[in-house]
């Protein structure tokens, strides 16, 4: 299946091509993103000849700003994340799109999560069926408080942000949910110990 280029058409199929078989990020990237160059492109600067651990990408069409990509990497000392996003009608020419990139040092990683939902098989045996990864981070959450709370309460309201990850067997099958799940235990074998 080949996908629209950046600008391209924008029907998008509801099932992508799945990237898990892909163990190197630029092949999964490839078989799975729209716009793989825009992604490697800012990933690669970064990284600058890092070795890669472990990664997780996620795609979806949102109905109101069509394609939303993203990509995730533990070099062993830092997460490095690239979000691309088709820009809303009328926010800009038509075919745009925002390229955003992060890097969060593992050492503001303050807490791993993974919730496994579990069904059973008509045989009995116990299988997978989502997956659910947070990464608590010591930054806090830049979210605005609503209008009308006054500066006390807004403190209340502050929290630590956390980036969050899952899958299902409807959303990316076994097989992405099992790479989501190496991702996440790679992180919390990192966590807490000392980069280098």
């Amino acid at each position: 299946m080949s996908s629209p280029p950046f600008g391209g058409s924008n029907e998008m199929p509801a099932v992508f091509p799945d990237w898990s078989p892909y163990q190197d990020l630029d092949s999964a990237a490839r078989a799975y993103l729209r716009d793989p160059e825009v992604a490697l492109d800012a990933l690669f600067g970064v990284l600058r000849g890092a070795s890669v651990l472990s990664f997780t990408l996620e795609r979806f069409v949102n109905e109101v700003n069509g394609v939303w990509q993203e990509v995730v990497i533990c070099d062993g000392s830092r997460l490095v994340l690239w979000h691309g996003e088709d820009v809303a009608p009328g926010d800009g020419p038509v075919g745009s799109m925002t390229s955003s990139l992060r890097v969060v040092p593992l050492s503001t990683v303050t807490e791993v999560g993974c919730r496994r939902r579990l069904t059973r098989t008509s045989n009995g045996q116990a299988r997978v069926d989502s997956i659910d990864v947070y990464l608590l981070l010591s930054s806090v959450d830049d979210a605005v408080p609503p209008p009308g709370m006054d500066e006390g309460e807004s403190r209340a309201t502050i929290r630590h942000d956390a980036l969050r990850f899952g899958k299902t067997l409807d959303d990316g099958g076994p097989g992405q949910i099992a790479r989501l799940e190496e991702f996440s235990r790679v992180v919390a074998s990192l966590v807490g110990r000392p980069t280098l």
